[in-house]
Parts: structure tokens; sequence; C-alpha cells
């Protein structure tokens, strides 16, 4: 078996966890991907390596969403749009995936419909295409399923 096809089987390299959770034992690089830092919660009890606030939607488009499942599937062709105007901002979440696991940190408490399930989606894309970033990351971005 080859390191491929071994990590066809593997756990997902790319995980979704709330702000508001504690973490995990399996969470690898953790990263907060909202713009705004989520209310009571300490900088000590995330364990973050980092806070990638560029990769979080548009304060625009997060505003016209206003977590409104109602809204979610054009919330997330918009997102995905702006992912794809950007695909640098993608560049350093694909490469620690390629190293191991990444957990996506987010604030809201609708798990379903939020900026980081989308992000999951578009990384997971990316890392299937083999995409470094730059015209594959973008074509996967704006051409996924939302």
């Amino acid at each position: 078996m080859t390191n491929a096809d071994h990590d066809e089987h593997a756990e997902p390299r790319v995980r979704l966890r709330r702000a508001y959770e504690p973490p995990g034992p399996d969470d690898g690089q953790r990263a907060l991907v909202d713009r705004l830092w989520p209310r009571g919660v300490t900088k000590a009890s995330l364990r973050l390596d980092a806070w990638m606030r560029d990769v979080a939607p548009s304060d625009e488009l997060r505003r016209w969403f206003g977590h409104d499942p109602a809204r979610w599937q054009e919330f997330a062709r918009r997102y995905r749009r702006e992912l794809a105007a950007h695909p640098d901002v993608l560049a350093p979440l694909l490469e620690a995936a390629r190293r191991g696991p990444v957990t996506l940190v987010y604030g809201a408490r609708d798990q379903e419909h939020n900026e980081a399930v989308v992000l999951k989606q578009v990384l997971e894309e990316a890392l299937a295409s083999g995409a470094a970033g730059g015209e594959t990351t973008r074509k996967e971005a704006e051409g996924g399923a939302g």
C-alpha cells in the first residue's frame, strides 16, 4: 500500500471545531477562521496556531448572511467566489493539511451553516485535486458544490 492509498483511509485532514469546545488531542494545527474574535473566549483556551482573518468572509458578506439558513446556498456560492479571488489565503492551510490534521476553529452556533463548513469543502477539494494554490485552487473554489 502506498502513502497515497493510506491517506484515502486516514482520519480527515481538515476538521471543524467550535471555539467554545475544548481542543481535542487529534486537532493538529488549529486555525481560527473567523474575522472577529469569539466572544468570551480567551486566547489561552483556544490554543491556536494561527488566526487567519483573511480567509474569513468579507464583512459585507458576513453581515448579509447573518447566519440565516435561508441564505446558506447563496452565501456558500459568494464565499467560494471570494476565496477564488484570493487563492493565496488558502495556501497556509493547504500546506498544513498536507503535513497533518488541521482544525478550522469557528465561533458560530450553527454547526452546519457557517464559513468553516464552506472553507473545509474548498480545502478538501483542493487537496483531492492536488492543487497547490493559484489557478487550480481558484477553479475548485468557484466550481465546487455549495
